[in-house]
């Protein structure tokens, strides 16, 4: 099955990942300038009223760029929503998107029907995070586009599954768009999961080194510092699993060789909750890919390394 046409005419076949506290109209503008999907959470707009004028920032500058530079126009961009019932702010962000005709929705946690049919309403595409093949399964009966495989790894909340297991499990009954997510910080790991039977490439934490990303420069520090033996898989601050860097989990006060077990019942994606905020601001998240990030440097120059590599991986195998 072809890609939709809005995913077919990236100049790198690669989603930035939406990141939590680090996305911004800035990061997904240079995503986007650069030639490939741009994202972020809609939760990062705060106050909720902002997201409207976030929107209307991204669009105009995309369009601006469009109109100097037709022979190479922008990606599109994406908005994450997170589907859970603490999020009190779903049903006003999505109203905003659907007003401003979001081109990609990428929907995370729980099955989205409500928000599949308000994007399919005006054209739109949902790509749907999963970690196995149930919530793929669910997702598809949502409705939705594409499935995010959210493999072990990756940045942010993560899976347990290699990518050769989830991928192969999942194409045996689904042939669309399929996006991979796990420690991808190189344009080789773009082509791999190509081969591995991914259409596009899932990327995070590599974006999180750039002068665009709204975190602290010790954050960045510690990406730089980074490998995966210091990537700490925990379900303890947000209740779902996810990937933290050591360094800040010590920094927190915590014992990374001794966490407990998380209170599920105490997740919290709302605006008025201020566990979930905590932890991506003081208890920092990244993916395995870190040992491969060595330095910070505008999104441009990530994207072009990226393409680089990926063309000489192509090269080197004679594709």
């Amino acid at each position: 099955m072809a890609l939709p046409p809005i995913l077919q005419n990236l100049r790198l076949p690669v989603i930035g990942a939406p990141m939590f506290i680090a996305g911004n109209p800035r990061l997904v503008i240079e995503q986007c300038k650069a030639g490939i999907v741009g994202s972020f959470p809609a939760l990062n707009a705060r106050p909720k009223e902002a997201l409207d004028d976030w929107l209307s920032e991204i669009e105009a500058t995309l369009e601006a760029q469009r109109t100097a530079h037709p022979d190479a126009p922008p990606a599109p961009y994406a908005v994450n929503q997170i589907v859970h019932k603490s999020n009190d702010r779903l049903e006003h962000d999505v109203a905003v998107c659907v007003r401003h005709k979001v081109p990609i929705t990428i929907t995370s946690l729980r099955a989205p029907d409500e928000v599949v049919q308000a994007v399919h309403g005006y054209g739109g595409i949902v790509l749907h995070d999963v970690i196995n093949v149930r919530h793929a399964q669910k997702a598809l009966e949502a409705g939705v586009d594409g499935l995010i495989l959210v493999c072990t790894g990756a940045g942010g909340h993560a899976g347990r599954l290699s990518p050769f297991a989830l991928i192969g499990e999942v194409r045996r009954f689904f042939d669309g768009p399929l996006v991979l997510s796990g420690a991808m910080a190189t344009g080789d790991a773009v082509l791999a999961a190509q081969a591995a039977g991914a259409d596009l490439a899932y990327i995070g934490t590599r974006f999180l080194a750039t002068p665009e990303a709204s975190v602290p420069d010790r954050y960045k520090d510690e990406i730089l510092k980074a490998t995966a033996n210091d990537i700490i898989y925990t379900d303890l601050f947000s209740g779902v699993h996810g990937n933290y860097l050591r360094h800040s989990v010590v920094a927190a006060g915590y014992d990374p060789e001794n966490l407990p077990q998380s209170d599920p019942s105490k997740m919290n994606f709302g605006s008025s909750g201020g566990a979930e905020k905590k932890v991506w601001r003081d208890i920092w998240s990244a993916g395995q890919g870190v040992g491969q990030i060595d330095a910070v440097m505008p999104v441009a120059e990530v994207v072009a390394k990226l393409t680089t590599e990926y063309v000489a991986a192509r090269k080197r195998l004679a594709l």
